[in-house]
């Protein structure tokens, strides 16, 4: 019987975002488990900050941040409320860099932990060049990316995003059937069964 081809999996996503770093790695573990190839793919989420929200999307903003601490404490993760909206672009951009070079999981890990415990800068070039160079790549060469062909390859994201209607993170695709959230991996790992993806 021919193996079964690996499949794409689609999965759009922000450093910015608590539910987006909790899907990270129970994202990357299933392709340890079924015959797919996860495509990490950045969205800038458009977030209104404080004071532009109604009293509403206040109440559900730290709803959401409760909720997310909540998910994040029995696996040892820290999850503190930014302090303002971030354009996370420029470490966006270099988890495309890093991903260049093989290192986009332990580039990721480092951010999200570093930004959900406030101390890192996601949307100044130079906080996200340190994280480069601490993790042995090149701060000079990211840069070059960023302006460059960073910018580019963030565009098309954006543009593919568009395409695909994504509105929030962590949004996955399966053959075209999204995913919301990362308390939708359980039926994205039922939806790989079915297709007899199963390593």
């Amino acid at each position: 019987m021919p193996a079964v081809e690996a499949k794409e999996v689609k999965m759009y996503s922000d450093y910015k975002s608590p539910f987006a770093y909790l899907a990270f790695d129970p994202a990357f573990a299933l392709e340890h488990r079924f015959r797919i190839r996860l495509r990490w793919i950045p969205f800038q989420l458009r977030i209104k900050g404080k004071g532009e929200r109604s009293l509403y999307s206040e109440h559900k903003a730290r709803y959401s941040y409760l909720d997310a601490r909540r998910w994040a404490r029995p696996r040892g993760l820290v999850i503190r409320g930014p302090l303002k909206v971030y354009d996370t672009r420029p470490a966006l951009i270099g988890g495309l860099f890093a991903e260049q070079q093989g290192r986009l999981l332990e580039y990721s890990r480092k951010v999200y932990e570093m930004f959900f415990k406030r101390e890192l800068e996601a949307d100044q070039p130079d906080a996200v060049a340190k994280v480069i160079t601490d993790l042995g790549m090149s701060a000079g060469d990211y840069r070059k990316y960023l302006s460059g062909e960073g910018a580019l390859a963030y565009q098309r994201a954006q543009d593919e995003a568009a395409a695909d209607h994504v509105f929030g993170v962590p949004l996955f695709f399966f053959e075209n059937e999204p995913f919301w959230g990362h308390d939708r991996l359980p039926i994205l790992e039922q939806r790989l069964t079915e297709s007899d993806l199963a390593i």
